[in-house]
């Protein structure tokens, strides 16, 4: 069973991850309405990605007899001012997304609770990912950001990201 102050917390990384989803989606439509259909179909996976975490968590708190709680999802934003400000936002996005599910595991360990412990390693080694690819990308947008030709092929690389 699933202690109360746990079920509580994992609720609140569900909206979390459903928020980000809801970033990554606004992102995607905004580099679409840029002319940036590479990145705007690799914001789209990573919203989708966003929402099977978020379904995760859910699986989870009810195979532990626990209870889903669906909260408001707090507005996006909707602009960025070039790609590169969408991948800064997306690292510290990241960032902040790391901090949360350390949090977590904070909590896990401080109560016992093996089960969540075994969930959150997943999501530890997922943000590692997460941040190395978001600070990546920005670094690769930091050099070529003035080189239209070099950001015409680095949305295309983006682009073949697949689902």
């Amino acid at each position: 069973m699933l202690n109360a102050k746990m079920e509580a917390a994992l609720n609140k990384q569900v909206n979390a991850e459903l928020w980000s989803a809801y970033l990554y989606l606004s992102m995607s439509y905004d580099m679409d309405d840029k002319g940036f259909c590479g990145m705007a179909s690799w914001f789209a996976i990573q919203a989708k990605e966003e929402f099977e975490h978020a379904a995760k968590f859910m699986e989870f708190i009810g195979s532990m007899d626990g209870k889903v709680k669906l909260m408001p999802i707090d507005e996006v934003r909707q602009e960025w001012n070039s790609p590169k400000d969408a991948f800064e936002d997306t690292l510290l996005h990241e960032k902040k997304v790391t901090a949360m599910i350390h949090g977590l595991m904070d909590l896990a360990i401080e109560l016992k609770d093996y089960a969540s412990q075994s969930l959150l390693k997943w999501f530890v080694d997922e943000q590692v990912e997460e941040e190395d690819t978001a600070r990546k990308y920005l670094s690769a947008l930091e050099k070529i950001e003035k080189d239209s030709a070099a950001l015409y092929l680095f949305d295309k690389a983006l682009g073949k990201r697949e689902d």
